[in-house]
Order: structure tokens, then C-alpha cells, then sequence
């Protein structure tokens, strides 16, 4: 048997101060849109802004539905509306920022699995990275230069 190791590397921001100012602005606009989601059975509140190449932002917030899987994440709300309203237009970066009614949440809460495989699909078909921020409420935020160090073993179009 081999051994296979991966290593990533985040960089980390200790407060949303310290980002650079499109990206500090990009985080803004993600915790504003996290108050629209709509959560009432996890009240769990999850914002998402994209950077797109031409300039333009675009958000999303989770929504909610009592029958589970047919709600959807707001990583995925805010890439799949660039995709349909802008197509072809390179996504270049994504403030991610979540909240909970429940307590406060100051560890960066990362996309999750089904989000990073959508993320991945978008960052294939652009073959241009996608810069991703993740925070908390408060605290901390967490870089990663591409979508690839979060799912390293992604699954493609290669595979079909």
C-alpha cells in the first residue's frame, strides 16, 4: 500500500478589518444578505457574496423547507443565479458568513459538502480559481485561493 498525503493552506484573517477592502466589502454585503435568509428550522443563517469578473456582486441566503431536501444552501443560490443570469462571466471571489439564532458562532463555517462540489463545477467550467472567505458571526476568517483546497479529490466531468 502507498500513502497519499494532501496538504492545504488557508490563510487566516483575525477579524474582517484586517481584509482587503473588496474583500472586506464583499464580507459586508454576505452578512447583510445572511439576515434574509429564511431558517426557521435550524436557525442556522447563512450569506454569500461573489465577485464577478465584470464587476458586479451578487448574493445569496439559505432557504429553508420543512420537507429538508428540497431547501438550499446560499452558496449555491448566489452561484447557480450568476450562472443563469450571468453566463460565462468568471466568479472571482465568495464572502461566506454564518449565524445562528441559537448561539453565536465564531469559528469560519466553511461550504459545505454539496455546496463545494457545485463551487467546483463553476470553478472547472471557468478554469479560473475561485477565492474563497469563510467567517462566523464574529472572529476569525479563513482563505482558501481556490475551491480545490477545500475538496482536493473533487469529482468531474472526467470521471463520467
Amino acid at each position: 500500500m502507498k500513502t497519499i498525503t494532501l496538504n492545504t493552506n488557508f490563510g487566516v484573517y483575525d477579524s474582517i478589518e484586517e481584509l482587503p477592502s473588496d474583500v472586506h466589502d464583499l464580507m459586508l454585503e454576505a452578512v447583510a444578505i445572511r439576515k434574509t435568509a429564511y431558517a426557521p428550522y435550524s436557525n442556522f443563517k447563512v450569506g454569500v457574496a461573489l465577485l464577478l469578473e465584470n464587476g458586479l456582486t451578487v448574493q445569496g441566503s439559505n432557504q429553508e423547507n420543512a420537507a429538508y431536501p428540497s431547501g438550499l444552501c446560499a452558496e449555491r443560490v448566489a452561484v447557480f443565479y450568476a450562472g443563469s443570469r450571468y453566463p460565462g462571466v468568471k466568479i472571482l471571489k465568495m464572502a461566506i458568513s454564518a449565524a445562528s439564532s441559537n448561539s453565536t458562532v465564531s469559528n469560519p463555517i466553511p461550504p459545505c459538502g454539496a455546496c463545494r462540489q457545485s463551487i467546483a463545477e463553476y470553478e472547472i467550467k471557468q478554469n479560473t480559481p475561485i477565492e474563497i472567505y469563510f467567517m462566523g458571526e464574529i472572529g476569525a476568517i479563513y482563505k482558501s485561493d481556490s475551491l480545490k483546497n477545500l475538496l482536493p479529490l473533487l469529482f468531474d466531468k472526467k470521471f463520467l
